[in-house]
C-alpha cells in the first residue's frame, strides 16, 4: 500500500511540471478539457444517482419506524432539527436531511478551494475528494451508517468540486475567447452523467433494490477517479505550483481585485434564493411526480408508467440538447454586438426560473384533486432548463475570469456555496409541502425567482466595471 501511494505521489508531482506536449488540440480545445469533461461527467453520474434516490429511499424506507431506529446518530439528528424547526413528521424530516446534504456539499468547498491554494495544490486535492466520496457511495449500502456516509459524502465533494472546474479555466490563456465556450462543453459533462444518474442508480434503486443503486453510484465514482489519474500529465499547473515555482509573495489584494471579490459577494444572496428554489426539483418535484403526477405513457399500443427518478433525467437532458442552442445564440447576437452582459444573463436566468414554477402552479390548478398530465413536468423542465443556462455556466466562466489567480479555488468554492445556503433553503422551503395548498407552494417558489432576478437586475450597474462587462 506505501509503495502505490508513493507511486501516486510521484506521479503527481511529475504532472505538476506541466503538461505534456500533445500535437494540436481537439476539436478546437486542450485535450485536458475532454479528460475534465469525462472525469467530471462520473462525478456528477455518482451524485445525482444517489440524489436521486435520497428522498424517496428516506421516506418510503429508512426513516419509517420499523428501520430509523438503526441508523447511528439519527435520533441525535432529528431532536436537533425539531429543536429548530418543531415537530418533524416522515416527509418534512427527509426534507430537512435533504436540504442539510444538498446545502453542505456546496458549503465545504470553500475550505477545498483553500486546502488546494495553500496546502496540496487542486489536483491532490481532486485525488482526495475522489476517494472519500467512492467510499461515503459505498457507505450507503449500510443502513446503520447512513449519516456517516452522507458526511465522507460531503467532504469528499467539498475537496473535488472547486478544484475540477477551476482546471478547465487552467487550459486557456488570460484573454482565451475559447473560455466561456469551454465552460459550457464542461457544464455538458455534468449533466450528461446527471441524465445517465437516474436512469441506471434510480432504476436500480427503485426497481431491484435501493442499495444497489448506491452501488452503482460508487462504481461511477470509481471510474471518474481513474480517468482523472489517468489524465494528471495534460492538465495544467496548478496555481499553488505556479506561485511557488515563481517565488511569488503573498501580498493584500489591490483595488481591481477586491472589486472582484466584492462583486461575487454582493451576488451571493440573488444567487443563494435561485438554487433554493431551482433545488426544488430534487425534492418536491419528486413528490409531485411521485404522488400527484399520472405517469401512465402510451405509444403505439404499448403502455407503462414512467418511473418516478425517471423525471429528473429530463433537465440533464434538456441541458447537452439546448446548450448548443443557447451558445448559437450568444454567437449570433455577439457578431450584431447584441449579446447580453453577464450580469443580464444571470438576471435573465432567474426569471426564466420563476416562470418554470408557475408552469407547475398552474399544472396544480388544472389537476385540483385529481392528478395531473406528466406533460406539465416536461414543459416545467424545459423553461427551468432555459433558465438555469443563463446563470450556472456563465457563473462559473466568471469567476475564472475575475478572481485573483492565487485565490482562485478558494472563490470558486465561495461561488458554489451558493449553492449550500441555496440547499438549505430548498430543505426549509421544502417542508412547507405538506403543509400548504400545492398551487400557493409553487407560486410562493416562483416568487422567490422572481425576486432574485429584480436583485441581480438592481445590482447591475454599481458591479459592471468589476464584472468586466
Amino acid at each position: 500500500m506505501t509503495s502505490r501511494m508513493a507511486s501516486l505521489s510521484e506521479r503527481v508531482e511529475t504532472a505538476d511540471r506541466g503538461p505534456r506536449s500533445f500535437s494540436g488540440d481537439l476539436f478546437g480545445h486542450p485535450r485536458g478539457l475532454t479528460f475534465l469533461f469525462t472525469t467530471e461527467m462520473w462525478e456528477r453520474f455518482s451524485y445525482y444517482g444517489m440524489r436521486s434516490l435520497l428522498v424517496l429511499y428516506m421516506t418510503k424506507y429508512l426513516l419509517l419506524p420499523a428501520h430509523s431506529g438503526d441508523v447511528i446518530g439519527l435520533v441525535t439528528v432529528k431532536r436537533t432539527l425539531e429543536a429548530a424547526f418543531g415537530p418533524l413528521d416522515v416527509q418534512p424530516l427527509s426534507s430537512q436531511i435533504w436540504g442539510l446534504y444538498t446545502g453542505l456539499v456546496y458549503f465545504t468547498p470553500i475550505f477545498g478551494g483553500l486546502l488546494a491554494d495553500r496546502v496540496l495544490g487542486q489536483r491532490r486535492t481532486v485525488i482526495v475528494g475522489a476517494v472519500l466520496m467512492a467510499i461515503g457511495h459505498f457507505m450507503m449500502a449500510v443502513e446503520q451508517l447512513f449519516l456517516f456516509a452522507l458526511l465522507f459524502l460531503i467532504v469528499g465533494s467539498g475537496a473535488f468540486k472547486p478544484n475540477i472546474s477551476t482546471q478547465v479555466g487552467g487550459l486557456y490563456a488570460p484573454g482565451d475567447r475559447r473560455r466561456d465556450r469551454a465552460y459550457s462543453i464542461f457544464y455538458v459533462g455534468i449533466n450528461v452523467g446527471a441524465f445517465l444518474a437516474p436512469l441506471v442508480c434510480g432504476t436500480l434503486g427503485e426497481e431491484v433494490g435501493w442499495h444497489y443503486g448506491f452501488a452503482a453510484a460508487g462504481v461511477g465514482m470509481c471510474l471518474g477517479l481513474c480517468i482523472y489519474l489517468y489524465a494528471l500529465p495534460m492538465l495544467p499547473p496548478d496555481e499553488l505550483q505556479k506561485a511557488t515555482a515563481a517565488h511569488v509573495e503573498k501580498r493584500p489584494l489591490n483595488r481591481d481585485e477586491w472589486h472582484a471579490v466584492i462583486a461575487l459577494l454582493v451576488l451571493f444572496v440573488p444567487n443563494t434564493l435561485f438554487w433554493g428554489a431551482y433545488e426544488q426539483q430534487g425534492n418536491t418535484i419528486v413528490l409531485w411526480a411521485d404522488g400527484n403526477t399520472d405517469r401512465a405513457l402510451s405509444l403505439f399500443g404499448w403502455s407503462a408508467q414512467i418511473p418516478t427518478t425517471w423525471f429528473l433525467a429530463f433537465n440533464p437532458f434538456m441541458i447537452f440538447a439546448f446548450t448548443p442552442i443557447v451558445v448559437a445564440l450568444w454567437a449570433w447576437q455577439a457578431a450584431r454586438r447584441r449579446e447580453p452582459a453577464t450580469i443580464t444573463k444571470m438576471a435573465l436566468g432567474c426569471f426564466g426560473l420563476a416562470a418554470a414554477y408557475l408552469i407547475m402552479a398552474l399544472a396544480a390548478l388544472h389537476a385540483g384533486a385529481g392528478k395531473a398530465s406528466w406533460l406539465w413536468l416536461l414543459f416545467y423542465f424545459v423553461v427551468l432548463t432555459i433558465g438555469e443556462l443563463y446563470l450556472s455556466p456563465v457563473g462559473l466562466s466568471f469567476v475564472t475570469k475575475v478572481a485573483p489567480a492565487r485565490f482562485v479555488s478558494m472563490l470558486m468554492g465561495v461561488w458554489l456555496a451558493t449553492s449550500f445556503t441555496g440547499g438549505f433553503l430548498a430543505g426549509w422551503l421544502g417542508s412547507f409541502w405538506s403543509r400548504m395548498d400545492k398551487p400557493e407552494f409553487f407560486l410562493m417558489i416562483a416568487a422567490i425567482g422572481a425576486l432574485a432576478g429584480v436583485m441581480i437586475s438592481l445590482g447591475r450597474w454599481p458591479l459592471r466595471g468589476a464584472l468586466g462587462d
